[in-house]
Formats: structure tokens, sequence, C-alpha cells
């Protein structure tokens, strides 16, 4: 019974030592690959931290919420460009979705859809098109819309159809052009709609839209 006792905790120690080794190894491995990711960063090198991947993504959210505004606009920059899927990415960047510093408002609102297919994001940018008090804001959230949203499937994409359909009602010209626009560059169709028409017009033209999303449901 001693000699058990004593062999059981011989293997308790070894496994203890062998755990402080493991971590002290993954501390290190850690530590190399962080100091990595801030090179590759202060070079704004997009390309070397896309061959990362994922494990680039909690150094790069580290440094964004260390950094003054103009280095979270690079670094937002290069979350667009790598493209990655990452909720730990959207939550850095979401922080700063309605900053008033158009060069970081801009960024944001471009990479959001390069890290997410989270419904809030397409929300958001929805919110931003129709009610932001900025036109230049209202501008870059369609073309955020038209242009990044990567990640979401045909079913996701009901959601942004549907908020830049609603958005040709607009009160407001500017609104009502870049959501047709937007509309364009997803599907390739105007449905004879234009900003300027009478407004009769544009809503003939917006029934012509919504059968075509309840066509677009149904062959989900």
């Amino acid at each position: 019974m001693f000699r058990r006792s004593l062999s059981l905790l011989f293997v308790s120690a070894c496994l203890f030592l062998s755990s402080l080794s493991l971590l002290a190894r993954n501390q290190d491995e850690n530590l190399e690959l962080s100091q990595r990711v801030t090179q590759l960063v202060e070079a704004n090198d997009a390309a070397g931290l896309r061959a990362l991947g994922a494990e680039a993504i909690p150094s790069m959210t580290w440094l964004y919420g260390l950094s003054d505004e103009p280095e979270r606009v690079r670094i937002a920059n290069l979350f667009k460009e790598m493209g990655i899927k990452s909720e730990e990415a959207e939550k850095a960047l979401m922080r700063d979705v309605h900053t008033e510093n158009p060069d970081l408002r801009m960024a944001v609102q471009y990479a959001l859809g390069r890290v997410s297919d989270d419904p809030e994001v397409v929300d958001t940018l929805l919110d931003t098109l129709q009610n932001d008090g900025n036109p230049l804001f209202r501008d870059k959230a369609a073309c955020a819309l038209a242009y990044d949203q990567v990640h979401l499937n045909p079913a996701q994409k009901v959601r942004v159809y549907e908020g830049l359909i609603q958005a040709l009602s607009s009160p407001m010209a500017q609104v009502r052009a870049v959501s047709i626009q937007a509309l364009s560059i997803l599907t390739g169709q105007t449905k004879g709609y234009h900003h300027l028409l009478s407004e009769e017009r544009r809503e003939r033209s917006i029934e012509m839209w919504q059968r075509w999303l309840e066509e677009y449901r149904a062959k989900l």
C-alpha cells in the first residue's frame, strides 16, 4: 500500500512537471506569435498576416484596442484585406462603428463585412445608410453593403435586400440614390428605378423590387 502511494505520488509529480513544461513552451510560442504579428502589423503586411490565418486575430485585436485612432484605421484595413471571419475581430471593430472620426468610421464599415456574417453588422450598416446625419457615412455604408458582405450566404442576403429596398422609399434623395446603386451592384438590376423619378413612378419600381424579393425567397 505504501509503495503504491509512492508510485502514485511519483506519477503525479511527473505529470505536474510535464504540465509546467508544456505551459512554458506554449507561453514561449504565444509570445513568439504575438511578436511576429506585431511586426507584420507594423509593416502593414496583409499577405503575411493572411498566411498566419486565424492565429493572428487575437494579437491583432489586442493591438487594435491599445492603439490610437490612426493606427486603428490601419489595423481595420488589415482586417479587411485578410477577410477572415472572426467574432473577436467583429467585437473590436464594432466599438468604433459610430465614431465621428471619418477615416476610422469608413475603415470599420468596410472591414466589418469582411470579418463577420452577423445580422447585427448588416442592421447597423442599414441604419447608418438610412438615418446617419452625415451623407459621407450614409454613402460608405451603402458601399459596404454592396461590396463587403463576403461571408453572407444567399439566405442571409435577404436581410440586405430587404433593407435596401426599404431605403428606396426614403425622403432623402441621396439615400435613394446610393440604395439603388447598391442593389444594382448586388443584382445587376434596377427595375426601372431612379431616385429622381416622381414618387408614383418610384413606387411602381419598388413594387417590382418587392415581387423580386418574394421570388428570391421562394427559391432558397
